[in-house]
């Protein structure tokens, strides 16, 4: 097993962000389902270029195997995502925490972010595990929106 390092996302990181994306075990979206809405590479590093879409990325041997981006004006936890080949490690957990802290550390007192409603996915029990609470509503896709609260 390799040793994950954490830092924080580079606009150049943004290519192996895509491809993990469409390789997740659950929730994956390909380039062309990204594409569809509305995110492409391009914006994405753009994003992170402005500081706008800030994001921390696990790595082992040197590769890019997880990351986390958030969105600095809403607080919204914009998408956690591993190759299978991390999970069970922590590097979730800490990916998710170093994104909370920082956006702690920008005046943010409620976080968002949008889990399966389902479950039976994997997503459901682990942000309520980590004290995430749904606060009832529902994003355009069915998923159930959870808060954090960290004042």
């Amino acid at each position: 097993m390799s040793t994950l390092t954490f830092r924080p996302a580079t606009a150049d990181d943004v290519p192996a962000c895509v491809t993990i994306r469409g390789l997740t075990r659950e929730n994956a979206f390909s380039v062309e389902e990204l594409r569809a809405l509305g995110i492409t590479e391009d914006n994405w590093a753009a994003g992170v270029r402005a500081g706008d879409l800030r994001g921390f990325v696990a790595c082992a041997d040197g590769r890019v195997t997880g990351y986390c981006f958030g969105d600095r004006e809403t607080g919204e936890i914009v998408v956690l995502a591993l190759l299978p080949e991390s999970e069970n490690q922590g590097a979730g957990k800490a990916l998710l925490r170093l994104m909370v802290q920082h956006l702690a550390s920008l005046g943010h007192e409620r976080l968002f972010l949008a889990c399966a409603s389902d479950p039976a996915v994997r997503s459901h029990g682990f942000y309520r595990h980590l004290g995430w609470t749904p606060t009832g509503e529902r994003d355009d896709a069915g998923d159930d929106i959870l808060e954090l609260s960290i004042r």
